[in-house]
């Protein structure tokens, strides 16, 4: 019993041991900002502490559970100097559960509840059915039982047996469907444990102050436990308008902390890296080691400006709050006699309504005076008024900062963002791109008609690589590839299949002939490609065929016919730009022969 009690003092003890010296002032980090790059992500807090004159230790809790302390940046309004830095983790500390677990483990235990509730009536209904079955033999004093006494105990018994039989049934069933729903539930919640990181970090500090007072701390690290891909939609109304594209991202963290109302930033560079650059060495030819150079190869691998918040040259918080704001409340008494009109997006409104705007959802404000506020509001516009834009939609809250080294995507929003490790899709821009539009088609390689848009100037639209979702005429069709990393004027998206624009590529037998020419055999081969439009409306197309190139001088290739196609001869490629009329079909031909030894095997088909 003495050694129960002392190992139940110890456990109660364990969470005052986190840290040795009770004298450590401990404080609480508030997530600020993140910004999040392809792998990992920087995250500032901030800090208030009350600090002695002199060497104070403090912890500050509640910061990632894993950070870059070569990365960590201290700042304090009061000259405070950072004499060394340690990074815990707090393991004893209890976890916060996220919201979905909490609700999880809230269902399993209610399933649960109803599940014993019901097998407690299941065994009591198998009770009385077992008493009923007992007592079915008919006792008494007298000899027998008239007929009709014997019906109604026949009858009694059927009845209340049915009844019984078919409640145990019925639970049976109940309780089969509530097992499953609680193993569903069980899953689902292994899987949230798996994916959730709660345990926080701390940093151990000491630091020396000048005095002694309350201060201000900024701190900034990065952490690996975050992530962002770019992804795309693309909308296309007809081949008769631009392509509508959405520019999207999926963050995932799982830092644990939960992001609440963190100002969000994506950035394209990726922290770490190796950043030295390279240097030629003396290069020295010698023999090889043909066994040790195929171990080397086994081992070896491969692979701005804002859009909102400024007007006339200050920042929207300081036009709101410096003139509107504050200054306004210290002169009440004034305040009939020169209030302005307020105009947001053409409608006057109230100095009240006008204060409830968010200052991040205006997008332009500005401030008109005397003659020029009256020639359009009017004499209550005598004061001045107040001009204000607001912002329509996702792409006004996001403004794109093009860096030396990368990109960096400012949201103004705050976003909430558990830390589940779960991707959150978060909207970045729209844009509406000038395309041109041109169907695709190699039948050699595919049947089918591919439906491209050729964008120029793409530069501008600062994308990455990254899949994106086609909706071409309200309907999803399908995922492509966005890829910029091209030297290429036009990017070229492709947008789809159209089964309206039918392609064949027959092979012509009676032109196609194998002859032999002493010790040479030569082959014809011969094409006929058939394309035919369905739609209703004119198209352009970009047809390719192609045939072989050889190498070896006992080969010859010959063109015969291409019907004008224009050759590329290096690469054995025939383009054909063609335009269809709506019903309009058309055919091209080619035509090569190939000589080659007869003794030999070619790969011709």
């Amino acid at each position: 019993m003495k050694l129960i009690c002392l190992l139940c003092s110890m456990i109660i003890l364990l969470p005052s041991f986190a840290y040795v010296n009770n004298d450590k002032t401990i404080i609480p980090a508030v997530l600020q900002s993140a910004i999040v790059y392809r792998s990992g992500a920087e995250l500032h807090h901030t800090a208030k502490a009350t600090l002695e004159k002199g060497n104070n230790d403090v912890v500050i809790e509640g910061v990632s559970n894993d950070v870059d302390l070569n990365s960590l940046q201290f700042g304090s309004d009061g000259g405070v100097t950072v004499m060394s830095v340690e990074f815990a983790t707090n393991h004893l500390k209890s976890a916060v559960k996220p919201a979905f677990v909490k609700k999880l483990e809230d269902s399993v235990e209610t399933v649960t509840r109803a599940l014993s509730r019901l097998q407690v009536i299941l065994k009591t209904d198998k009770d009385m059915l077992d008493l009923l079955n007992a007592n079915k033999e008919i006792r008494g004093t007298q000899t027998g039982l008239s007929v009709a006494e014997l019906m109604k105990m026949m009858e009694y018994y059927k009845t209340k047996t049915l009844e019984l039989q078919n409640e145990i049934t019925d639970y049976n069933e109940r309780a089969a469907k509530l097992a499953e729903l609680i193993a569903k539930l069980n899953n689902q919640l292994n899987e949230e444990k798996n994916k959730n990181t709660k345990t926080t970090g701390s940093l151990i500090l000491q630091l020396f102050s000048p005095m002694s007072g309350s201060f201000n701390f900024t701190i900034s690290y990065i952490t690996k436990n975050a992530s962002w891909n770019p992804y795309y939609d693309l909308f296309v109304e007809s081949v008769n308008k631009p392509v509508r594209l959405v520019y999207r991202a999926k963050v995932a963290q799982s830092t644990g902390i939960d992001w609440q109302q963190v100002k969000l930033s994506l950035s394209t560079s990726t922290p770490n890296q190796q950043n030295t650059a390279p240097i030629f060495n003396g290069w020295f030819l010698g023999y090889i080691n043909p066994i040790s150079s195929r171990l080397q190869i086994r081992g070896a691998s491969s692979f701005a400006n804002s859009l909102s918040g400024k007007v006339a040259g200050l920042s929207l918080q300081e036009v709101v709050v410096a003139g509107y704001g504050s200054q306004m409340k210290q002169n009440k008494e004034t305040e009939a006699d020169d209030t302005p009109v307020y105009v947001v997006n053409g409608n006057i409104i109230s100095k009240a309504d006008f204060e409830r705007i968010a200052p991040q959802s205006i997008a332009s404000m500005n401030v008109l005076k005397d003659a020029a506020a009256t020639a359009i509001y009017g004499s209550r516009a005598a004061n001045g008024a107040i001009v204000v834009a607001l912002k329509d939609n996702m792409s006004d809250y996001v403004s794109v900062t093009d860096n030396e080294l990368n990109m960096v995507y400012n949201i103004d929003l705050p976003y909430d963002m558990e830390s589940s490790g779960k991707e959150q899709s978060v909207q970045l821009k729209e844009s509406s791109v000038a395309s041109t539009y041109k169907f695709y088609a190699a039948p050699k390689l595919d049947k089918e008609a591919y439906l491209l848009a050729n964008v120029a100037d793409w530069e501008q639209l600062n994308l990455i690589p990254g899949e994106a979702n086609i909706i071409f005429e309200g309907t999803y069709v399908g995922k492509t590839m966005i890829d910029p990393n091209s030297t290429k004027d036009t990017l070229t998206l492709t947008l789809g299949r159209d089964k309206r624009v039918v392609i064949k590529r027959d092979k012509l037998v009676d032109i196609s002939s194998v002859k032999f020419l002493g010790s040479n055999k030569k082959q014809v081969f011969s094409y006929e490609i058939t394309v035919k439009n369905n739609k209703k409306e004119k198209i352009s197309m970009l047809l390719k065929d192609q045939y072989p190139l050889s190498t070896n001088k006992d080969i010859e290739v010959e063109v015969l016919e291409t019907s004008g196609a224009d050759i590329n001869k290096d690469l054995g490629i025939l383009n054909w730009n063609i335009e269809l009329a709506p019903g309009e079909s058309k055919k091209y031909k080619l035509s090569y022969s190939v000589k080659y030894p007869k003794d030999k095997i070619v790969n011709v088909n």
